[in-house]
């Protein structure tokens, strides 16, 4: 039945895209771990593009990274899921009259620019070119995927606007830039083809986190208003059912590994040079917290309970309970802490101090002072693994 219900609003969604605390520091900080993922080889010259392409778009398909039999039609055109260009903002009291407590947001700081992005709208957009304590930043969120990521914009000297392509691979969003039409792979931050084929995108952290985590932590934040100039039914989820862990992903056809967890099984993943892993959210529930080593940088992630699942009820604050993970770095101040679960609260071995879910010491000797995030990526197994099949999985 979750499967009817799931293909029937998905439908409905692609008719309706075809219509109209601590002191940081205020200079833009760069992401404390940057994406491993190298550049492919340039493909055949000579090999057509999608379907459909060049009647659409500008881009120079004769420069293209991946095959393009890989990339299929999600249903909408171009621009058919209409990315927020002009992203408006209101304070938190504001929009807690139409957020609830325990829906996704995807938090995106730079200095003392703290903004909320709620699911709820991105699910719908997929897109938004933003700008954050002066850094010109996208934030995306692929629904079919579980991926919500920022990055920086700039590439070359130039600042980017992005768009939706209306085409996936693996089942994730592929989107465009308006000023060279080149096409960028949302979960890599690869260009894959046109002009900048083989650039990369530079990762910018961002977490998803509840909408009460954020407003008690940053009240004086602001929120992605739901006046988008575009008619939409933010609150409701158009995906009804579709992480259910027993049931494919949608408009898939990749590589999967049903033998090392199920293809919607939600991970957390931190890649960096010559090494990538992957955190089940199942086990950061079990464990609480992980202390461990990536590419020789030594992190912590940390599991907090309080937030749904945006793909799972009808509504985007109706789904069942997935909680929030959090990646930090485990140095402060020259010191290597050990993070332990103590009584459900996080405290490390080293000074005593308890932190929350968002790396904030709370109490204790280092009270007030902060972990530095690493970039981390939530994904739903079988996208990342298609990506990165070298990919461990954590295990206690």
């Amino acid at each position: 039945m979750k499967r009817i219900v799931f293909i029937c609003l998905v439908s409905g969604l692609l008719a309706g895209c075809r219509g109209a605390v601590t002191p940081v520091p205020t200079e833009p900080q760069p992401p404390a771990a940057t994406s491993a993922v190298g550049a492919a080889p340039l493909l055949s010259p000579d090999e057509p593009p999608p379907a459909g392409a060049t009647q659409e778009f500008k881009t120079d398909f004769s420069r293209h990274s991946v095959p393009y039999a890989d990339i299929r039609s999600g249903g909408p055109p171009k621009d058919g899921i209409p990315a927020i260009d002009a992203p408006q903002y209101v304070s938190v009291s504001a929009a807690d009259a139409w957020l609830r407590p325990a829906e996704p947001v995807i938090l995106v700081q730079v200095g003392d620019d703290v903004r909320a992005f709620p699911i709820q709208i991105l699910i719908w957009h997929e897109i938004a070119n933003a700008e954050v304590g002066g850094l010109p930043l996208v934030v995306t969120f692929c629904p079919l995927c579980n991926t919500a990521i920022a990055f920086e914009r700039r590439v070359d000297g130039q600042t980017l606007d992005f768009g939706t392509t209306g085409r996936l691979r693996f089942s994730n969003l592929i989107m465009y830039d308006r000023q060279t039409e080149t096409w960028w792979q949302q979960a890599t931050g690869e260009a894959v083809a046109g002009q900048f084929t083989g650039e990369q995108l530079t990762y910018y952290p961002a977490s998803l986190i509840s909408w009460a985590t954020f407003k008690t932590a940053y009240p004086n934040g602001l929120v992605l208003s739901r006046e988008t100039g575009i008619l939409r039914d933010y609150g409701r989820n158009p995906y009804v059912g579709y992480d259910d862990i027993n049931r494919p992903p949608f408009l898939y056809d990749g590589p999967v590994s049903p033998d090392t967890l199920p293809a919607v099984a939600r991970v957390i993943t931190v890649d960096r040079p010559g090494d990538a892993v992957a955190y089940p959210y199942d086990t950061l529930q079990q464990v609480g917290v992980v202390n461990d080593a990536v590419g020789g940088l030594e992190l912590a992630v940390f599991w907090a309970p309080g937030t749904a699942s945006a793909l799972d009820a009808v509504s985007v604050a109706g789904g069942r309970e997935v909680g929030s993970v959090g990646v930090f770095e485990r140095e402060l101040d020259g010191q290597l802490l050990t993070f332990t679960l103590s009584e459900g609260q996080i405290v490390d071995s080293e000074t005593g101090s308890t932190w929350n879910g968002l790396g904030q010491a709370i109490a204790g000797p280092l009270v007030g002072r902060t972990l530095t995030p690493v970039v981390a990526i939530n994904h739903f197994w079988f996208s990342w693994a298609a990506f990165r099949p070298d990919t461990r999985v954590y295990r206690p």
